[in-house]
């Protein structure tokens, strides 16, 4: 994210990181950053005034653009500010890249994949370099963990045990991928010699979201190099610093220079200026639907350049009459609050079987009450703040439409603390399927509990969506696990368990959710392209 739910929960990204997230006198890593408290008292989040925020033990080293194997100023010379979600304040300003930028990096990319060693390097010397990525990955582990908190939010304890190791898990599975990627032999009905070949499709366009910066960069950049192309990244606005760090360490680890390119701009500039760009031949976007029409219409209205897209999700979280609700409250707690909220296939339709529905809310409010908000980089934090002020104002705005709605409001549905973007853990019960929070992907910690009868209704009402990304399904029950696995219409369904992201399994949506796969064998063929060659072949000895 039947075994327990806490159980179930621990195999998610790393043992270590579900225990970490959970537990308020966490000391499993204690002293990895100086100066940070080691440790803080569970507390209920009720209103009061934020601590002073710990001062981030990293420095901001990089934030102009990485064109062609160096960092250089935007062409117009523009910088924005990224900022310190927990107070507003700027971090530092990085170099605002445009169109002309894009144009720099897709030169300095088509030059690296025509010219260049990259694409013509043996297999083997292309792993050997992301596997020595992955090595230095491992060796700033904690720097790049901070660097990631204090850009984006999230607590230090899930960047630092969870998401910067499986940054280098990735980037090793598609090391071991690079010299396995081969063709076929055809056999054909004539004397020909018919081969297959599978070749790296060219200069790739990747453009990347905020809410897990590194994780979709490692989704995005591993298969794409390991088949042998070259790439220019857009980087989201709001989390420019960490893949600006990471891509330096990568030239470190040896890859040639124009290989990876990061931009760092806005959506309607950069990021429409790569969609659109002629020389690029290949497109992958991470973000919300709204936004991925826009990608697609752009790609397809230059040179038709394929697309794959992962988008938004409003994922059913199905608890059948069956389940052991202690475990149950907490993996469906888990399913909706993790990373505050802001993933896409986060748990954010609850469906709870009438049996069990009062006792579920009870104690899911109990759990939501008891949820540590506070400064992500403190030791024990569960939830630290969204990212920026559109997205707290714009998570507030779905509060409110719940209460105006008619839905119950059981915990938070207001501001924590008085500075920065932080929210309490929100509940409903009693919602409908047709009320706002029951439909659109609020992108936050709100929960939304809904009631069901039986599994026919529930399978129902949960395809009822536009969406299709994930689900998630909690019963004792082989016969229910099974049904509700085959009908749901979404490209992953967890039992007893949530969010579970091991690098071979591949993850992408049905419907609106986008098409194409990452991770897992399925992304490498979003980077290649299928030659066949056929040759006569004289008096054959055999066909």
């Amino acid at each position: 994210m039947a075994a327990p739910a806490r159980k179930a929960a621990s195999s998610i990204l790393v043992p270590a990181l579900a225990s970490a997230l959970r537990s308020c006198t966490s000391s499993l890593i204690r002293g990895r950053i100086p100066g940070v408290a080691s440790g803080i008292q569970c507390l209920t989040t009720a209103s009061a005034a934020l601590e002073e925020p710990i001062t981030p033990p990293v420095q901001v080293s990089y934030t102009k653009l990485l064109i062609n194997g160096n960092f250089v100023d935007s062409a117009s010379g523009k910088t924005f500010p990224t900022l310190d979600p927990r107070t507003g304040e700027v971090i530092a300003h990085v170099a605002e890249g445009d169109a002309e930028d894009i144009d720099r990096a897709v030169v300095a990319a088509r030059k690296a994949f025509d010219e260049g060693p990259w694409p013509k390097m043996t297999a083997y010397e292309r792993s050997r370099i992301l596997n020595r990525f992955a090595d230095l990955i491992e060796k700033h582990n904690d720097e790049i963990a901070a660097l990631e908190t204090w850009d984006n939010g999230k607590p230090y304890e899930q960047a630092a045990l969870g998401e910067i190791p499986m940054v280098a898990r990735l980037f090793r599975y598609y090391a071991g991928w690079a010299d396995k990627i081969h063709g076929l032999i055809v056999p054909a009905d004539t004397p020909h010699h018919v081969q297959v070949l599978h070749e790296p499709i060219g200069v790739a366009g990747q453009i990347i979201p905020w809410n897990f910066p590194l994780l979709m960069f490692s989704w995005k950049v591993g298969p794409a190099l390991a088949c042998g192309n070259t790439i220019v990244l857009k980087t989201a606005e709001q989390t420019p610093l960490s893949a600006l760090f990471v891509a330096k360490l990568l030239h470190e680890a040896g890859l040639p220079e124009g290989v990876l390119n990061v931009v760092s701009g806005y959506g309607p500039t950069a990021g429409a200026a790569l969609a659109s760009h002629m020389d690029v031949d290949k497109l992958a976007f991470t973000g919300s639907t709204v936004t991925g029409k826009i990608v697609q219409q752009l790609a397809s209205r230059s040179n038709l350049k394929p697309v794959t897209l992962e988008l938004g999700g409003k994922s059913p979280m199905i608890i059948m009459d069956d389940a052991d609700i202690d475990q149950a409250v907490e993996l469906a707690h888990f399913a909706l609050f993790f990373n505050q909220g802001q993933c896409c296939c986060a748990g954010s339709r609850t469906f709870v079987h009438e049996s069990i529905y009062d006792e579920f809310v009870e104690k899911a409010k109990a759990r939501a009450l008891k949820r540590v908000v506070g400064d992500p980089f403190k030791k024990g934090v569960e939830q630290g703040p969204q990212i920026d002020e559109e997205q707290f104002n714009k998570i507030l705005h779905f509060i409110k439409s719940g209460v105006d709605g008619g839905a119950t409001l059981v915990s938070g549905g207001e501001r924590y603390g008085d500075r920065g973007y932080f929210i309490k853990p929100t509940i409903f019960s009693d919602v409908k399927d047709g009320m706002e929070i029951a439909k659109e992907e609020i992108f936050g910690p709100v929960q939304s509990i809904l009631k069901f009868k039986d599994l026919d209704e529930v399978i129902r009402r949960a395809n009822a969506s536009r969406y299709g990304l994930a689900a998630g399904v909690f019963t004792k029950s082989l016969d229910n696990a099974n049904t509700l696995t085959r009908a749901l219409r979404v490209g992953t369904v967890w039992i007893n368990c949530f969010d579970v992201f091991d690098a071979a399994i591949p993850f992408g949506g049905y419907k609106m959710s986008g098409y194409g796969r990452e991770k897992g064998f399925d992304s490498l063929k979003n980077y290649l392209q299928i030659k066949a060659v056929v040759t006569s072949l004289k008096n054959p000895a055999w066909l």
